[in-house]
């Protein structure tokens, strides 16, 4: 099966590289980016002898007639019209940014740019796969979640699918290495700025705020607003979430990790951590497993949960990957049998 990836020149990309490049059923057919006619490997020198392709000019009729699946790996405010391009064109699209996540009224006053179709965003399947498996194989077209979603709503569904939270107590504190802001130069994310210094950033202002809240609104119509905050970890790769919520009567963490294992028992890439042990984020490094660990706290009647994922991998290109399997009738594991990276 012939994919095409759009935007291998960011981190993304990159890593859509990577696990493509030794997929058991796709072949890559062709990279595309603005910086078209160069080898890939002179963006990404780790490629060399490894992928010898030149990035190719973006030509939708193109790349539509020659591959089954299209990555867009391309920044917010594009992808978006990018996918429009596509749109009845015989080919399935797996869009990576965010633009096709929320309602565009939404994106406009979150994402502060102008939002895509919103019969195209209507038309698209959230791509969690744990949740949303059945829509997924049968999609056209997927919005791949964003990296914090991801961790957050795995950690969050169960509790809130079976409406034992305070819909009103959600705080979620996230945390992300430096890749996660792009390849882009920045300030905040140079190495002097970074290095051993945590910081708070988009304060109770993240994209993501209305992404996490219109699935669990989904989930849960009780729900309310959350609080939310990010920080940037002076790592590359690497997402940390960690939530607190109250329940609506006391329970043991046992009791609430037997609903865990329960209900993620037969996902491939969800493990739930044994009672008093938690995750940590080179755990899970490198591949696309999301880990999480639980705590009841008797004491306070609150819930904590510990959510950890590589925001590259099943944040971003690792999940794509997971639902183009999905969408594509294959082994949903099919190239992505990672062990974590470590140390």
């Amino acid at each position: 099966m012939n994919v095409s990836i759009i935007g291998t020149t960011g981190y993304g990309g990159a890593e859509l590289l990577r696990i493509l490049k030794q997929h058991p059923e796709f072949n890559i057919k062709s990279i595309h980016s603005t910086k078209e006619g160069i080898p890939i490997w002179n963006e990404y020198p780790h490629l060399y002898e490894i992928l010898d392709e030149n990035l190719q000019r973006i030509d939708s009729d193109q790349i539509a007639n020659q591959s089954d699946i299209v990555f867009l790996a391309t920044p917010s405010g594009i992808s978006g019209k990018l996918a429009e391009d596509f749109s009845g064109k015989d080919v399935k699209v797996i869009d990576l940014s965010g633009d096709l996540r929320i309602p565009a009224k939404d994106y406009v006053e979150w994402y502060k740019q102008d939002p895509a179709s919103e019969d195209l965003v209507e038309k698209a399947v959230y791509g969690l796969p744990e949740w949303h498996r059945r829509e997924i194989a049968s999609a056209e077209i997927i919005s791949n979640p964003g990296c914090y979603p991801t961790a957050a709503l795995l950690s969050l569904a169960p509790v809130v699918n079976e409406n034992l939270i305070k819909p009103e107590t959600v705080v979620i504190d996230a945390k992300s290495g430096v890749s996660g802001a792009g390849r882009a130069l920045s300030r905040t994310t140079s190495y002097a700025e970074a290095n051993e210094n945590l910081r708070a950033y988009k304060i109770n202002q993240h994209q993501h705020i209305p992404e996490i809240e219109q699935q669990l609104m989904k989930w849960n119509s009780e729900m309310k607003p959350i609080t939310f905050t990010t920080h940037l970890l002076p790592i590359t790769r690497g997402i940390m979430t960690t939530s607190y919520i109250q329940l609506t009567k006391a329970y043991t963490s046992s009791q609430i990790l037997e609903l865990y294992q329960s209900v993620y028992e037969n996902q491939p890439f969800i493990r739930i951590r044994p009672e008093n042990t938690f995750p940590s984020v080179k755990e899970v490094a490198g591949s696309n497993f999301c880990d999480i660990g639980i705590h009841m706290d008797s004491r306070t009647g609150r819930l904590t949960i510990i959510s950890v994922i590589d925001n590259l991998m099943k944040g971003a290109a690792g999940q794509a990957v997971q639902n183009a399997n999905i969408m594509s009738g294959c082994d949903e594991t099919a190239g992505l049998g990672f062990v974590p990276l470590y140390p």
